[in-house]
């Protein structure tokens, strides 16, 4: 039974992933592929942690927490630049 869900949830977030993608280069405002670039990584961390959790190894914990916060820094960044055009 856990395999199953395993499988479904791979698959699940699989599907999700491509479909991201696809609005990554679909979509023409930059706002809107801020945010799907931002949630394609919300999906690889999602990915990450359900492999974490079918091979019992934290390696996969680490890189997970690892790519949330650079998603976190760079979608601010990437925020802060295009409503004020500076950085810091």
């Amino acid at each position: 039974m856990h395999e199953l869900v395993f499988y479904i949830a791979v698959v699940w977030l699989t599907a999700l992933l491509v479909a991201t993608v696809i609005a990554v280069i679909v979509l023409r405002h930059k706002a809107s592929r801020i945010l799907a670039l931002d949630m394609l990584t919300g999906l690889l961390i999602a990915l990450l942690i359900v492999f974490a959790t079918s091979n019992q190894s934290p390696f996969y914990l680490d890189a997970a927490l690892a790519l949330a916060l650079l998603s976190f820094i760079s979608t601010v960044t990437i925020s802060r630049y295009r409503a004020e055009h500076r950085v810091f």
